[in-house]
């Protein structure tokens, strides 16, 4: 149980909401734009989540920097993750102190607010291919994105927040864009393994508490797409790449997933190939229909599933107040504007 991640309509919780996130089958929310409108709003919010008694359930959010940045008024605009992999070209050592600032950064303000983590940080390869992706990647040279991400990820760490690398095993080499279409990736493992998967090899064993799969078939691979295969979850991350954290589905109402079938089919499809979590979101009718399924199949989700999906939750405790009379946030926030 506790295996759903839900969305929430507006600024505040509806009766509907209340409800549904007391069901035991749900064990996540994810934020977007629409629900956030000030700092103060998102406490009110967060707060009304808490009085549920709901100190299990994960609260997530994309958070990257860039155009992919969910709360924008009262949190410091962060740079898009490719202007770091371009600095680094110039001025590596320079490239690796903004990476781990970045990070730092993201993650405090997150958790100044209560939020436990971003589904951060991107290590597809930007190929300049996939509009999706773009210069939400570090770089396109693989190498060079895990030493960047494996830094950004210390900051992360160090501000109390856990790291979800995305979109495995690479969402970078086609121009498709999975949350309106179902994009394929002709490329033999072989290919795919010496370019898009160096970042995950490299992470997996050190650094990543969770991993998010891409909504991409690999057809020279698997006819299924990548988070709704147990070649590519169990014998590629779990027994390969010895990852022992979290797998969060990308969106299940995405159109990448649409070829599972229906929304229920689809979660079922992920749970069995190795997810620990599915999302479902901006579908009420959907979420509801996969927590009645789960319900009447009797799903439960394995202790280890369970402890996987703890270790997300955020470490140690501030305050906005405290975070604002932080020097150290101060310097960072300066030192961020150089590459924006």
């Amino acid at each position: 149980m506790r295996a759903v991640m839900l969305d929430l309509v507006g600024l505040e919780l509806s009766p509907e909401e209340k409800e549904l996130l007391m069901h035991p089958q749900v064990g996540g929310i994810i934020l977007f734009t629409r629900n956030y409108e000030s700092p103060k709003q998102l406490e009110n919010l967060l707060q009304q989540i808490r009085q549920l008694k709901l100190a299990h359930l994960l609260i997530a959010v994309d958070h990257e920097g860039g155009r992919v940045q969910r709360f924008r008024e009262g949190f410091t605009p962060l740079p898009a993750l490719g202007k770091i992999g371009d600095l680094y070209q110039a001025q590596p050592a320079q490239a690796k102190q903004l990476a781990e600032i970045h990070g730092w950064l993201m993650a405090i303000e997150l958790r100044a607010m209560g939020m436990d983590f971003s589904f951060a940080p991107v290590l597809d390869v930007n190929k300049n291919i996939s509009q999706v992706i773009g210069e939400r990647a570090f770089s396109r040279d693989p190498k060079i994105i895990s030493e960047l991400a494996s830094i950004y990820i210390k900051g992360m760490q160090s501000a109390g927040m856990a790291a979800v690398g995305k979109h495995f095993p690479g969402h970078g080499s086609i121009a498709a864009d999975s949350h309106i279409d179902i994009p394929i990736d002709t490329r033999s493992y072989s290919a795919i393994e010496k370019d898009d998967l160096i970042p995950f090899v490299s992470l997996t064993k050190q650094a990543l508490a969770g991993i998010m799969p891409a909504h991409v078939i690999y057809s020279a691979v698997d006819p299924m797409p990548a988070g709704f295969s147990k070649f590519w979850l169990q014998t590629v991350l779990r027994e390969r790449l010895k990852f022992e954290g979290a797998i969060f589905s990308d969106d299940l109402s995405m159109k990448g997933a649409s070829q599972i079938g229906d929304m229920p089919a689809r979660a079922k499809v992920a749970f069995a190939a190795g997810c620990d979590m599915v999302l479902v979101c901006n579908d009420r009718v959907g979420a509801i229909s996969v927590i009645e399924r789960l319900e009447r199949d009797g799903f439960k989700s394995t202790q280890q599933m369970q402890q996987r999906l703890q270790a997300m939750h955020g470490q140690g405790s501030i305050t906005r107040a405290d975070l604002i009379n932080m020097p150290k946030w101060h310097e960072a926030v300066n030192l961020l504007q150089t590459l924006n």
